[in-house]
């Protein structure tokens, strides 16, 4: 039995990024970690992976060989991977003492309709590997209301269509004011709580609000499945990454021993100073975004 997290998500989400830093906090607390590179065409990595889909195929290899392009050539790895699993399989089996982070490609029809990426899934299931998907999102799109109700339905078929644990992330949080003035305070993009609200700020965009009717069945079927909501990352921030890796923990079922958890403890000690709690939308709010009326101050002060 082997636990592990399956990082999913479009591209520049920072799902490469987040392996990197992931492993370095989890080896911090005393974790043997293992990276697992799943996406044949990413040859710039920070870290040198355990395990390598380059060394079987790559996307370059197959565009030069059969003229594909990146797209068609990423599917057709993800295909040629599939009938020959056993390549993998046969890798993992000298890993079977580590904790695994799989970093995946970022082509979003790999995970909400296509079904190679699936049944390598689903082979790791049956040996027993207790898998739990990280779809990471980047927060921009929190910015923009039609991109948010995107993200939304494509998180909503992954979840379906891998049919795993999952966890979804807001990931760059530190950087979400930067992308533009959000419409609503962050536990409203967190919680997904009402998205009726977003279509008075989608009826003011003229060529989206010929399409009334379709936003408010795509809202109301997303509020029909009720499975959407996210936590929020900043890769940096060490109890930011303690709380997504508690939830990973959660989905998982891994139970960490009294070593680590001492670990833990004096890890977190020394990066808060006190007692941890869950680094919650409103922490997160407040640290990361100005309010109303630290807006009106600046404004006043300007003038």
């Amino acid at each position: 039995m082997a636990f592990a997290q399956v990082l999913i998500g479009p591209p520049g989400a920072g799902k490469t990024t987040y392996c990197n830093g992931m492993k370095h906090f989890l080896t911090g607390i005393g974790r043997k970690v293992a990276i697992i590179n799943l996406d044949p065409g990413n040859d710039l990595l920070p870290f040198t992976p355990d395990v390598d889909i380059s060394e079987l195929i790559s996307v370059a290899d197959v565009m030069d060989n059969l003229h594909l392009g990146p797209n068609g050539s990423l599917i057709y790895c993800m295909e040629y991977l599939e009938k020959n699993v056993d390549w993998l399989l046969k890798k993992l089996e000298n890993l079977k003492d580590y904790y695994l982070l799989f970093d995946c490609p970022g082509q979003v029809e790999l995970y909400t309709h296509h079904n190679s990426f699936k049944n390598i899934l689903q082979k790791l299931l049956k040996l027993n590997f207790k898998l739990v998907a990280v779809h990471l999102v980047d927060s921009h799109y929190c910015s923009d209301p039609s991109k948010f109700i995107s993200v939304l339905l494509t998180s909503l078929s992954t979840m379906l269509q891998l049919e795993l644990p999952h966890i979804n992330v807001l990931s760059k949080i530190d950087l979400v004011e930067t992308y533009g003035k959000l419409a609503f305070n962050l536990d409203y993009y967190t919680e997904v709580s009402d998205l009726n609200y977003l279509l008075d700020h989608l009826e003011d965009v003229p060529f989206v609000k010929k399409f009334k009717k379709l936003n408010e069945a795509m809202i109301g079927l997303i509020q029909d499945y009720s499975l959407v909501s996210f936590c929020t990352l900043n890769i940096q921030d060490k109890d930011s990454m303690l709380n997504v890796m508690k939830l990973v923990d959660k989905a998982n079922g891994y139970v960490f021993g009294d070593l680590e958890e001492r670990n833990m403890q004096a890890l977190m000690s020394c990066a808060v100073g006190a007692d941890f709690e869950y680094f919650k939308a409103a922490s997160v709010q407040e640290k990361y975004m100005k309010n109303e009326d630290e807006h009106g101050k600046m404004d006043d002060d300007a003038s």
